[in-house]
């Protein structure tokens, strides 16, 4: 696959100081003023005022200046512009307006992390021990970024846009609503689904177990509960545990592991779910507000008196 990862996002928010604590709190690293880095991914996640929350901009890491090339030739054929350097190709997705660019840049190295040791009927994994997690002090840091989730009140152009635009790949559809694309070996990378209005649902950060994912969400709950919005749960489409929390501008963040990997596009086959499948396979209910986010309609209302 010429595309390797989602690389960066810049996310733009009334207040940045009030959001950067919270990121901090999340286990991001602040390097400077608005801009966080990963355990693995460098820096991958960028604040700017905003009057609104929105997704402003992502980058996707790409080979080589052939990438670069085929993109440019795809997007024309769509009859959308960009502009090309040397080393990266920047558009705009048609819809929400989203600055997109496509940068060379090296694949990621991964650390290798021994896998978790859970016991189960007939395998003690680590027998005669206590449970790793329970020696685990430090506070719970994200090896990467893995997806955003945007809502596109034309999800079909930009999914296009994304796929037949940049070559990222379809992994799972839910019809009429969603589909879950990639750019790398992750399930997905970015999920468009259709909405009443162009904004962000959720970022997601990879952390190493199912136990990270449960210390971390604690840890951001035990003095601001109202962090809450959902989890802990396993997702069906993609696999991954998943726990959902809210910043104070109204952005969901998740922590997840346990992702599906696709190594070989010719051993997957993209396939359709809807109902519960669509959301989980365990868990709590889905909250109204995770489905609506609770500040929509002044979202909505905002958006309408910036086009008046």
């Amino acid at each position: 696959m010429a595309l390797h990862r989602l690389q960066s996002l810049t996310v733009g928010v009334p207040n940045v100081a009030e959001a950067a604590d919270y990121y901090v709190d999340f286990g991001l690293e602040q390097v400077a003023p608005g801009r966080f880095a990963t355990v693995e991914g460098g820096e991958q996640f960028f604040l700017e005022h905003s009057p609104v929350r929105r997704l402003l901009a992502m980058t996707v890491a790409a080979d080589d200046g052939d990438d670069l090339d085929r993109i440019a030739t795809n997007l024309e054929r769509l009859e959308l512009s960009c502009e090309r350097d040397a080393n990266a190709l920047r558009t705009t997705e048609p819809i929400a307006g989203i600055s997109v660019e496509v940068r060379i840049a090296p694949r990621l190295t991964r650390i290798t992390v021994p896998a978790t040791p859970y016991n189960g009927p007939g395998r003690l994994d680590r027998a005669g021990t206590r449970a790793p997690v329970l020696s685990r002090t430090d506070p719970v840091r994200p090896l990467a970024l893995g997806h955003v989730v945007i809502g596109s009140v034309e999800q079909e152009s930009t999914q296009r846009f994304f796929t037949e635009g940049l070559g990222f790949k379809v992994s799972d559809v839910v019809p009429g609503s969603a589909a879950f694309l990639r750019c790398s070996t992750d399930h997905h990378n970015v999920l468009v689904q259709q909405a009443p209005l162009n904004f962000l649902h959720h970022t997601s950060w990879q952390v190493t177990d199912v136990d990270e994912v449960g210390r971390g969400a604690t840890r951001m709950l035990t003095e601001h509960p109202e962090r809450h919005v959902w989890g802990l749960g396993r997702h069906h489409i993609g696999s991954n545990f998943f726990w959902y929390l809210r910043d104070p501008a109204g952005n969901f963040s998740e922590y997840y592991a346990d992702m599906d990997c696709i190594v070989d596009d010719q051993l997957w086959t993209p396939r359709s779910f809807e109902g519960m499948q669509a959301l989980y396979t365990w868990g709590p209910p889905t909250p109204p507000s995770f489905l609506a986010p609770e500040d929509l309609a002044a979202l909505m209302a905002g958006a309408h008196q910036a086009n008046n």
